[in-house]
């Protein structure tokens, strides 16, 4: 079973600047993926598959050595990735994989390994990064996975952990007619049970509204600029 967590970290500048150019580098090298994959498509009408992404990822680094600065197994991680949006393109029927914009508000990398959390230290080392400082609010237990740095639209990083706990799922309980009921949920009752019982609709919006308007009309007489309109 596996359990994720999640910790805000604060690199320093000179660490923020090398999370910037790894969300580029991997950015980019999932764009030419995707792209890798269209046009091997439209020219023999196969699929290049993920280990022929990563042989070519060799050559690719020789033609832009910028790449050579981050993480090798960001950017390997980075063609598994599409790898498994195909997969749920062709078996799940989900949209067509899109190429990734700079513009999006939130951006992030994967870190599949080399990474280590100090709690006593209050730090998460990080493959060509370094120690950068974290609020580690929960300790764990369990096998290290996947990670995934982050970071949100208002400019907060955050590292997210996925720690495989090496315990076996719940036993899935047997359940009969005596003991599973049907919900109904509706507009006029909030639910209906198969039971026969009715749970009244709250109306929180409808009692907002109602007391929205009267404290409206209380303002409206208050005098513009007083003390009373401003509370």
């Amino acid at each position: 079973m596996s359990i994720a967590y999640k910790y805000r970290i604060y690199p320093t500048i000179d660490q923020a600047k090398l999370i910037q150019d790894h969300f580029g580098a991997c950015r980019f090298v999932y764009n030419w993926a995707l792209e890798q994959k269209i046009n091997t498509y439209q020219q023999i009408g196969k699929s290049i598959s993920q280990l022929d992404l990563c042989e070519k990822l060799t050559t690719l680094k020789q033609e832009y050595p910028w790449l050579k600065e981050v993480n090798a197994q960001s950017l390997q991680e980075m063609t598994r990735n599409l790898e498994t949006t195909f997969t749920k393109f062709f078996g799940e029927k989900t949209s067509f994989p899109k190429f990734k914009s700079k513009k999006n508000p939130i951006q992030s990398f994967p870190i599949p390994q080399n990474y280590k959390v100090d709690f006593e230290k209050g730090i998460i080392k990080l493959p060509k990064i370094g120690e950068v400082e974290a609020i580690i609010h929960r300790r764990f237990k369990g096998i290290l996975k996947t990670a995934t740095l982050s970071m949100s639209p208002t400019g907060k990083y955050y590292f997210s952990i996925l720690i495989d706990k090496e315990k076996e799922l719940p036993v899935r309980q047997k359940f009969s007619k005596l003991t599973t009921i049907g919900i109904d949920v509706g507009l006029t009752d909030f639910a209906v049970i198969s039971t026969g019982e009715k749970v009244k609709n709250p109306k929180y919006l409808q009692n907002a509204l109602q007391r929205l308007k009267c404290l409206q009309k209380i303002m409206s007489k208050k005098v513009k600029g007083s003390k009373n309109r401003n509370k």
